[in-house]
């Protein structure tokens, strides 16, 4: 997913999704969050701890954003809402 699918995935996260999960960076880090905040351009992620260092904030641009991973069960449909579709109902 290139740049502008990561902000716009940020920026219409489904009000039911919690806004937690594990961003897949570019540079290797799995970073699990438990809030995050969108820019123009870049992506705050709040981690659930703190990392070795001490850090609790990190500031990822979006092109640097490799997958994102949903730690919470939830339905598929609730991703409809940002655009994702199903298979075709069956009849």
């Amino acid at each position: 997913m290139e740049a502008f699918g990561w902000k716009q995935l940020f920026s219409q996260w489904p009000a039911d999704l919690p806004r937690r999960g594990v961003v897949i960076a570019s540079f290797g880090e799995q970073i699990p969050f438990a809030g995050f905040h969108t820019s123009e351009t870049m992506l705050l992620v709040e981690r659930t701890t703190p990392d070795t260092m001490g850090a609790r904030l990190v500031l990822v641009p979006y092109e640097n954003v490799d997958a994102v991973k949903i730690v919470d069960v939830v339905k598929p449909a609730i991703f409809g809402r940002i655009g994702f579709s199903g298979p075709p109902s069956k009849r």
